[in-house]
């Protein structure tokens, strides 16, 4: 096998561990709960997770408060051997990828080699920390004579984790690798909708020889294991990659609590910018890939597109006539060829309907898809709205889902104005053949990453997060690590 993409599928993978993971343990919740968990192609229950809250928090804390005491073996590791252990952990994911992959679909609805892409990203950030593990240095400092200064970085302390439904294993190992490269302790909290690949971790971590209580994983609700978390005294820095709405409660809860620190990757709105001199054969569809990526359930999706008003109506045109055709690749995600699965409810699912019908009675016009396909399971045909005005709701809200309304503008000051009307600033992309015209929308755009004539470009080195109600801080490259840390100055009088 050259790569984990020519891994073959496994229909109905055998689903081995539902139960919390704390302690190296996987164990039963104290309420004797569970939560059904069904696959979103088929509406059909997969399987039944204990169901972790408040008092399954507690012991999880518990358990990585104790892991992180002064003299126990994670704290006295060397960070070299905290690194063999990140890089093991890499080997595990790329050696169980199929199985993984698998479960991923049958959990999450993304197609397969959809699922594949998100672990081998996983994969090369386990790598590309477990390098950096030992390479966390501080500084000397210029102090006066007969003084010595230099900074050093210690570990947060307890972080909690809280991931999303539509990256679960990805977003995941961002959370863990970053935690434990800078040498804290995780409770990690999964989306209730989507927690069986996450489980999975726990024998990998057991496997790669993290100590007890490193690593927790309390899958469960927002209100109870989520709020547990967010608001415990004794974790020190929360971690939280979903809405913008409950970024607002976490950041709340953290403020109130304990005054944790928090990193928060949230919501978007992201515009796509398709400047008069693109190359609109190749734009059309890199704009849709763009939108319609995970079935449009993607925080970084650019949702708004803006074409220059010289090529505005045959780019509508192109885009339809796509869409139509895109619509026979929505479908089973473990069929060869489909590129959009399922949403991942029936709660999201009614939300796109909505904003569907919102868009056509404010007066947006619906160019195709807008109905929903097949008789099982939560799939939206691929809708394209033009005549798309910023005041109406699929211009302003998180559809997450697979719409792209298309919005005529007639400079590049315009759009750029536009786009930067949003309360979101989570990403941009500019689409030009002009360099001037790149480099200025590209200075001028008020978002985390921006990218020219390229979509969704990133990689291990690459900061990531947003402006405004996107976000608070960054994740990945040495940005996204600085929030796990503590910066300690130190002082010798000579």
């Amino acid at each position: 096998m050259d790569s984990i993409f020519d891994q073959k599928p496994i229909r109905n993978p055998e689903i081995k561990r539902t139960q919390l993971f704390i302690n190296n343990e996987y164990v039963d919740c104290v309420s004797g709960k569970t939560i059904e968990i069904f696959n979103p192609a088929t509406e059909e229950t997969i399987c039944w997770v204990q169901e972790g809250d408040k008092v399954d928090v507690d012991k999880a804390v518990e358990a990585a408060r104790t892991a992180m005491k002064r003299n126990s073996p994670w704290r006295k590791m060397n960070p070299a051997n905290r690194g063999k252990i990140l890089a093991k952990l890499a080997d595990i994911i790329e050696r169980d990828s199929a199985l993984i992959a698998s479960v991923e679909v049958t959990d999450n609805g993304k197609p397969f080699q959809s699922a594949l892409l998100d672990i081998s990203m996983g994969i090369s950030w386990f790598r590309y920390y477990g390098g950096y593990c030992d390479k966390i240095e501080g500084r000397t400092l210029a102090m006066e004579d007969g003084k010595m200064g230099f900074t050093k970085y210690d570990p947060v302390g307890v972080v909690g984790a809280i991931t999303p439904w539509n990256f679960p294993f990805m977003i995941a190992c961002i959370k863990l690798v970053q935690s434990l490269c800078t040498g804290n302790a995780v409770v990690l909290k999964p989306s209730e909708l989507a927690p069986l690949t996450t489980l999975m971790f726990g024998d990998m971590v057991i496997e790669a020889g993290l100590p007890p209580g490193v690593v927790n994983i309390i899958p469960g609700f927002g209100p109870t294991a989520g709020a547990a978390i967010t608001e415990h005294p004794d974790i020190n820095l929360v971690t939280f990659t979903g809405s913008t709405e409950v970024g607002h409660i976490i950041q709340t809860a953290s403020g109130t609590s304990n005054l944790k620190r928090v990193v928060l990757e949230l919501g978007g709105k992201s515009a796509f910018i398709v400047g008069k001199t693109a190359d609109i054969e190749k734009v059309v569809q890199i704009a849709q890939d763009a939108c319609f990526v995970n079935s449009g359930q993607t925080c970084v999706a650019l949702t708004r597109t803006f074409v220059h008003e010289d090529i505005y109506d045959e780019f509508v045109r192109k885009s339809a006539d796509l869409a139509k055709k895109t619509r026979d690749k929505v479908g089973d995600p473990f069929k060869e060829g489909i590129l959009y699965g399922p949403q991942i409810d029936q709660t999201q699912t009614d939300k796109i309907m909505d904003l569907i019908e919102s868009g056509k009675k404010e007066g947006a016009k619906l160019e195709c898809g807008g109905k929903r396909l097949n008789d099982k399971g939560f799939f939206i045909e691929p809708t394209v709205f033009s005549n798309v005005q910023d005041d109406m709701r699929i211009a302003k809200e998180e559809i997450f889902g697979p719409v792209q309304p298309i919005i005529k503008f007639s400079s590049i000051d315009e759009a750029i104005d536009r786009a930067n009307s949003s309360i979101y600033g989570l990403a941009a992309s500019v689409f030009t053949n002009d360099l001037s015209e790149a480099l200025y929308a590209a200075n001028a755009l008020e978002s985390g990453q921006v990218w020219v004539n390229d979509i969704m470009a990133a990689a291990p080195c690459t900061p990531f997060g947003g402006y405004k109600q996107s976000g608070i801080g960054r994740e990945l490259g040495w940005e996204g690590l600085l929030g796990y840390m503590e910066v300690k100055t130190i002082i010798i009088k000579i």
